[in-house]
């Protein structure tokens, strides 16, 4: 197998966590050394998941309120071009009551996805080159779900409403840092955006539904068009499509799009068998 990075990227419902899930399965039976990195996992290697980011002063500052957390706080921070990283949201899984919710109220809005979309940018493209020199050394194949192309649009059309060409040169960015891996792009299709993601809806919790439509039209282009709940909600996804199409057009990395409409599992892991063929 060429690629050392699989990259699977889809609408929320379209079967992004299916296909990743399909994929790792395949290549384990085929005796291909695979990991799976799923969204919002907090050991990303190339992502900042529940990372938040501080200046000096701003970490110092920090640790003078941060009581009995100031050590953990001191030994788990990342420093990097001055920049002090800290993996907020995993310490909290692990110090659970321990960890006060005002305090994590506090960093969490210095998340790296609260930064302002140049910073934000910034950071989160050195990570991936950091990545894709390390996985080039390796002998396995990398599985993302949904943080290439997925990611960004999150933060450049749906946080800020930016201009298309910023949400797209950051996608392209990212991608120069990672052609040395050679990476396999698979976007998961469904011909109906609001059938697929009304059926994703009534599969989820009641509490991920109203932070979703609240996400996707509070703020940005939501708020630009002046959109609101399910409805609005579906016109941003029909949009954040349109986007999602012209970035594949453009990338120049191989890429395959998967048709999932039918949901039938054995008929989508054949296809996905197929694919990975040619890899």
């Amino acid at each position: 197998m060429n690629t050392k990075l699989i990259l699977v990227e889809g609408l929320p419902g379209s079967g992004k966590s299916t296909t990743a899930g399909l994929i790792k399965e395949i290549l384990v039976e085929q005796n291909v050394k695979a990991e799976l990195y799923m969204e919002g996992n907090l050991d990303h290697p190339a992502d900042y998941e529940g990372v938040a980011y501080f200046t000096e002063k701003e970490f110092e500052d920090l640790l003078a309120l941060s009581g009995s957390l100031s050590k953990v706080f001191q030994d788990r921070v990342i420093v990097k071009k001055g920049r002090y990283l800290l993996p907020y949201m995993k310490i909290k899984s692990e110090s659970g009551d321990g960890f006060p919710d005002d305090l994590l109220v506090s960093i969490s809005k210095k998340d790296i996805y609260e930064l302002p979309l140049d910073q934000h940018v910034a950071i989160i493209t050195e990570s991936w080159e950091e990545f894709a020199k390390k996985a080039a050394a390796e002998e396995k194949v990398y599985i993302f779900e949904c943080c290439f192309i997925q990611n960004p649009l999150t933060v450049g059309m749906i946080k800020y409403g930016a201009p298309d060409e910023v949400t797209i040169s950051y996608v392209e960015k990212t991608a120069e840092f990672i052609k040395n891996l050679n990476p396999l792009l698979v976007y998961v299709k469904q011909e109906d955006v609001e059938k697929s993601f009304r059926k994703a809806v009534t599969e989820r919790p009641e509490v991920w539904f109203n932070g979703f439509v609240h996400y996707y039209t509070s703020q940005g282009y939501g708020a630009q068009k002046e959109l609101s709940g399910l409805e609005g909600t579906i016109e941003v996804l029909r949009e954040r499509q349109k986007l999602e199409f012209e970035i594949l057009d453009r990338l120049s990395m191989p890429t395959v799009i998967v048709d999932n409409s039918r949901f039938e599992l054995n008929e989508h892991k054949g296809r996905l068998k197929g694919i990975l063929k040619t890899c």
